[in-house]
């Protein structure tokens, strides 16, 4: 195994986990801060308000998100093992 294949290896796995965790991230950052300015604008300073909203909308996304997601891990697995037939030669 050369250290171009394992630089290779961390790089493409650390773009996948942030490719695939960024639909839900950014869902429950745009429903965090919407909860935040409603808190805001009408004076409710209760802290637990914003979580269920939150859940609702990574809930949702992962549902939209998910046959995107089960593809490009499948992709992604499928290079892990073409790398594992690359580091047997």
């Amino acid at each position: 195994m050369t250290p171009e294949l394992v630089i290779q290896l961390g790089r493409r796995s650390f773009e996948t986990v942030m490719l695939i965790s960024a639909p839900l991230l950014i869902a429950s950052l745009v429903v965090g801060l919407l909860v935040s300015i409603f808190q805001t604008v009408t004076s409710i300073n209760e802290a637990t308000l914003a979580f269920a909203p939150k859940i609702v909308a990574v809930m949702i996304a992962m549902i939209v998100f998910f046959p995107w997601m089960m593809s490009y891990m499948t992709d992604f697995t499928r290079e892990i093992y073409s790398f594992i037939a690359i580091m047997r030669r």
